[in-house]
């Protein structure tokens, strides 16, 4: 049988994969099947579509079926894949329109199937008005339905619902978010956590109601099965016109029982450097696979696009027989509620101190650009180091100035394990419309090196 690659799933990796691959091999056969209509398109940015600063949902597709069929690549959609045979280097796939099952040979399988959301186990939550925000179509009926609609209620405090909160506020709406844990974007350290909270509040107050350490227990409807108030453990009722489930993800990995292939974290799929999994001739990519944490030296799982799109490039060249190795991540996430920037890079002080180091931390705020100069923005820094190593940890920033240019600096610095005496004293270009004369990331390293040094 002449060389064939299947790809399983049309999101972000799997398309990333074939493009690259055919860039690489012209030709070698590729298929991509898919359980959706639409393939290849950025899932990341469709809050900003129900926030109406994307007006057309068809900007967020990077690749149609038919630019695909220019490169001479089949894409299949609305097919499911139910089985992989590693053994005999089969797939079992069903078509979702007709429900015709039929197999599909392969000398090379990528997994690609990327994350499902996860649905609580909570009374009544079948009704109608409650979402996820995964797909397009999800996106097009969650902004229908806030179109016409005063109230909306948000279950968990991740990026997703920060940042369809602002979709929601900027479009009228009346907004609680509910949170089970103690504080929102657990990612971060509490005090980090607490300041976009309150910052969240103070941007619109009245508007916006945030509860922590409160657990939604059941949901109440009209006579249309429409979702019309939520229910909490502690007893609070609180009407909604629609209710968004941002309570996680899980990796898309239950088809692959039975066959072999070995499951990392949270079942994600465990691959190496070059993205092959247990078997053979079967890589994965995306968010249906594991990562290896770079600052933490462990596996993690963390489903962003950027990586799946790292991954996919990665994946391709190997299979057309070069050498491309991915080596990790940084955990690197960067949000926004209106003009506040949310980022943080590597681990927090609390995770630090959970996995054994020795953490050493300072708090900077800082105007971003020469006090005098017009339009600055103030930045809150907290960047954390290892007493031992005396090496970046990790970083937190937010505000409404340039807090993005600085976390980014720090990237390198992490990677390369640059001592804070050497980081600290980086000649980090100066001009008073682009920074203050010593740079607030440069003020921060100053004084983590002056605390654990003494």
């Amino acid at each position: 049988m002449s060389e064939k690659v299947v790809i399983i799933g049309g999101g972000a990796a799997g398309p990333k994969t074939a493009a690259k691959l055919r860039r690489e091999n012209p030709n070698i056969k590729i298929d991509i099947y898919t359980q959706e209509e639409i393939i290849s398109y950025s899932a990341c940015g469709l809050p900003y579509y129900i926030e109406n600063i994307i007006q057309n949902p068809e900007t967020l597709i990077m690749r149609t079926p038919e630019d695909f069929q220019k490169q001479n690549i089949d894409v299949h959609i609305k097919q499911q894949c139910l089985k992989v045979n590693t053994k005999d280097k089969t797939v079992i796939m069903q078509d979702l329109i007709s429900g015709n099952k039929y197999e599909v040979n392969y000398t090379t399988l990528v997994i690609a199937t990327g994350a499902t959301p996860v649905i609580p186990n909570i009374a009544n939550i079948n009704l109608k008005n409650i979402f996820t925000l995964r797909t397009i179509q999800d996106g097009i009926n969650i902004k229908n339905k806030m179109l016409e609609s005063k109230r909306a209620v948000l279950l968990g405090g991740g990026y997703i619902s920060v940042e369809l909160m602002e979709a929601f506020v900027h479009n009228g709406l009346q907004v609680t978010l509910i949170e089970k844990n103690s504080q929102i974007l657990k990612m971060f350290d509490e005090d980090f956590s607490q300041a976009v909270a309150d910052y969240i509040i103070g941007k619109n107050p009245g508007q916006v109601s945030i509860f922590t350490n409160e657990d939604v227990v059941a949901f109440s409807g009209n006579k249309k099965g429409e979702v019309t108030k939520v229910i909490t453990a502690s007893g609070k009722e609180i009407e909604t016109d629609l209710v968004i489930l941002g309570t996680g993800v899980r990796p898309n990995t239950d088809f692959l029982e039975g066959s072999n292939i070995k499951l990392g974290i949270y079942n994600s799929i465990k691959v190496d450097k070059t993205l092959k999994t247990s078997i053979q001739g079967v890589y994965a990519v995306g968010d249906c696979t594991d990562n290896y944490n770079l600052v933490t030296n462990r596996y993690t799982w963390v489903p962003m696009g950027s990586t799946a799109n790292k991954e996919g490039r990665c994946a391709a060249i190997n299979i057309a027989g070069g050498s491309c190795f991915f080596d990790g991540i940084l955990n690197s996430t960067i949000t926004k509620y209106f003009d506040l920037t949310i980022s943080i890079i590597g681990i927090s002080y609390k995770e630090a101190q959970e996995l054994g180091f020795q953490p050493e931390y300072a708090i900077v705020t800082k105007r971003d650009k020469a006090g005098y100069m017009p339009n600055t923005g103030t930045i809150t820094l907290k960047l954390i180091a290892d007493r031992n190593t005396q090496t970046i940890l990790g970083i937190q920033g937010i505000g409404d100035g340039e807090v993005n240019q600085r976390i980014n600096t720090v990237i390198p610095a992490i990677l390369g394990k640059t001592k804070l005496e050497t980081f600290m004293n980086l000649d980090l270009p100066y001009s008073p419309p682009y920074s203050p004369a010593i740079d607030p990331v440069l003020n921060a390293a100053q004084i983590v090196y002056h605390k654990i040094n003494g």
